[in-house]
């Protein structure tokens, strides 16, 4: 059968975890998606055996939250981001991972809530602050913006996003 990870993840989707969980196990060893995705299923089960990479949490988690968001499988995002913390053992740039896509699916109280707890774990992320700043410059809360943008130019003076936005609040 072709399209074997697509297939899989329709039935992801389609909410048909037994038959997504088949597939995925089809290609887990050439695949490396899939074998992330099972790992993805064991969080909304609630039935880990297998952990993620680091690679796989920094190239995946964000992009199926958003498939998930924008095929309204809000159940499943909330029991995925419920392991937040256990998937921060293993890629400390999860929270700002979850941040990210919460905001850009129009969640952002909930996106703050996330990358304000990445700031607390994981100060030293230029691009953290930058994301911060960003999101407070588009509501024009320009005391918060500069802040952000501070302690960003603070740990990589260099930034040019965050110098090119410095200069627009100035």
């Amino acid at each position: 059968m072709k399209n074997i990870l697509e297939n899989a993840y329709c039935c992801l989707v389609d909410e048909n975890l037994d038959e997504a969980k088949k597939n995925f196990y089809l290609i887990k060893e050439q695949d490396i998606r899939a074998s992330w995705a099972l790992f993805m299923i064991s969080l909304i089960e609630g039935n880990i055996s297998e952990y993620p990479t680091y690679f796989q949490l920094r190239n995946f988690l964000e992009i199926d939250l958003s498939i998930l968001i924008s095929y309204f499988k809000g159940e499943y995002v909330e029991k995925i981001i419920r392991y937040a913390d256990f998937m921060f053992t293993i890629n400390p740039e999860v929270y700002k991972f979850i941040g990210r896509c919460l905001y850009n699916n129009n969640l952002e109280p909930q996106a703050l809530f996330f990358l304000e707890k990445a700031k607390s774990y994981f100060w030293h992320d230029p691009e953290l602050h930058y994301l911060l700043a960003y999101i407070y410059y588009q509501k024009k809360d320009f005391e918060n913006t500069r802040k952000s943008l501070e302690n960003c130019l603070q740990i990589l003076p260099k930034y040019f996003p965050a110098l090119d936005m410095m200069s627009k609040i100035a």
